[in-house]
Parts: C-alpha cells; sequence; structure tokens
C-alpha cells in the first residue's frame, strides 16, 4: 500500500488543470483512487483486528498506526473533494442576470487556483502521511513476528520436553499436594528421603530427576533436619497438566502345549533344571 500511496502522492503533486471542466476531469480520479486507497486500508485494518496477530506483544501499536493510515486518507479524500468544490464551474447564470464576460472569469479563476492548489497541497501531504505510515507498518509486523517466532520455540522448551516417566507423574502428582524432602535420622547424617502428605511413595531418586528439570523445588531456607517443603513449579503444573504416559505393555509370553506346565525339581524333571 505505501507505494499506491507514494504514487497517488506523485500524481496530485504533478497535477496540471485549467479551472473549470479540465479541473474537474483530472481532480476526479485522483479523489476515486484516494476513497479506494481508504477502503483498501479499512478492510485491512478489519482483517489485521480479526486475526492472531492481535495476541503478540506490540500488536497495538500496529493496529492503531494502520487505524492513522484510514484517517489520512480520508482526510486526502476530502482535501480533494475540496479542490472540486473550489473548482469554478462555467454554467449559466438563473435567468436575468448577465453572463459572466471574460474580466469575471479571469477574476473568479485568480480567486480558485490558491485555493484549490492549497487543497491539492493538503492532499500531497496526506498522502505522504500514509506512505510513510504503510512503511512503519510494514517494518513493525515483521519485527513482532520475527519476536514471536524467536520466542516460541523458548516457550516450548520450557513447556514441553521429556514425556514423565508414571512414576515421576505420581511422585510429581502427590507433591503438588504437599510433601517435604527431609534427613532420616535413621540412616544417618546426610541421607535424605521425600514424604508426601498423602502418603504416596515417592523415592530420593525420582525426586532428584524431577528437581534437575526443574519440575520442582525446595526450601532451603530451612534445614533437612526440620524438614524442607517441596513446591511444583509452573513447568511442574505444566508437565501435570499434559496426559500421563502409560507404562510399556507387558511382554508377550509364549504358552507351551496345552496342559503343560513346568516342573520343579524333584517333581519328575530327569534334570531337575527348568525346563
Amino acid at each position: 500500500m505505501a507505494r499506491d500511496f507514494e504514487a497517488l502522492k506523485a500524481r496530485v503533486r504533478d497535477v496540471s488543470y485549467t479551472p473549470g471542466t479540465d479541473a474537474l476531469r483530472h481532480i476526479s480520479p485522483l479523489l476515486l483512487q484516494a476513497q479506494d486507497l481508504t477502503a483498501t486500508a479499512l478492510v485491512r485494518l478489519t482483517t489485521l483486528d480479526n486475526s492472531t496477530y492481535t495476541h503478540i506483544p506490540g500488536s497495538r501499536a500496529s493496529l492503531e498506526l494502520l487505524a492513522s493510515v484510514v484517517s489520512s486518507s480520508s482526510l486526502a479524500g476530502t482535501d480533494l473533494a475540496h479542490v472540486v468544490l473550489a473548482n469554478p464551474y462555467e454554467g449559466a447564470q438563473f435567468a436575468g442576470y448577465p453572463a459572466d464576460d471574460e474580466a469575471v472569469r479571469t477574476a473568479r479563476h485568480a480567486e480558485a487556483v490558491p485555493k484549490m492548489n492549497g487543497h491539492l497541497d493538503d492532499a500531497a501531504h496526506q498522502l505522504d502521511l500514509c506512505a510513510t505510515g504503510c512503511h512503519y507498518l510494514a517494518h513493525g509486523i515483521t519485527e513482532d513476528l520475527a519476536a514471536e517466532r524467536q520466542y516460541k520455540p523458548e516457550a516450548v522448551r520450557q513447556t514441553t520436553g521429556p514425556a514423565l516417566a508414571p512414576a515421576q507423574y505420581d511422585a510429581l502428582t502427590a507433591l503438588n499436594g504437599g510433601g517435604q524432602l527431609y534427613e532420616s535420622a535413621a540412616r544417618g547424617p546426610g541421607v535424605t528421603r521425600v514424604a508426601t502428605d498423602d502418603g504416596t511413595r515417592a523415592p530420593i531418586a525420582t525426586y532428584r530427576a524431577l528437581a534437575r528439570r526443574e519440575l520442582v523445588t525446595r526450601d532451603t531456607s530451612t534445614s533437612p533436619a526440620v524438614g524442607q517443603k517441596i513446591t511444583v513449579t509452573e513447568q511442574g503444573q505444566q508437565a501435570l497438566a499434559r496426559p500421563r504416559r502409560r507404562p510399556p505393555p507387558p511382554a508377550h509370553v509364549q504358552e507351551g502345549p496345552a496342559g503343560a506346565r513346568p516342573q520343579r525339581p524333584g517333581s519328575g524333571s530327569s534334570t531337575g533344571r527348568w525346563p
């Protein structure tokens, strides 16, 4: 759209006309094109406002900028309409009024031309704002989308990762309800254990695996001898929100002939070994 606004601005700057019918013939296409560009900008604003782009940080500024393009384009059309209004037409006067002579006609043109040129300058200025706005808009949207693509993989890395094993999922679920890391007095200093509020078994190795993935954290302000509160992190909550991985099916055991049963040593086996 920037190129379209720039092309129309150049046409407005370079337009040459003679007041009267000639001016109407040259200005009318410029006015119609300005109105078409206003309609196009408005359609694109509506499309952008209804798109997923609005969820990207910074999109509001782009919407407001495109709305300003709609406004400036409409003002450019109004300025061109004012040129049409200021144009001195050559129709006949009411009955009883004398027809304009050449001196009157020249005076009317001399009075109209500065007004018409002033409106043309205003229209060109508004079209220049439109073109500049479109360039900034294209650059802004490109940067917003690039930043979103750069951010999204990082967000995906934070919210995905290897699926939890069933035991890890169960331990994380239990710890989400409350748990502590404590030092086992029975096994001596430095040996830690995990206790969950609901009594679910959570081996220390499972806890450490969850901690390495930053799915849980502990309150290090207290001593393990007293008990350190375990908290499920935001990433842990996201892991719990994903479906629980099913355990692998048991290996298929091939059965022997119908009625055959393994014999214990000394109960009829000639070798004393399991078959």
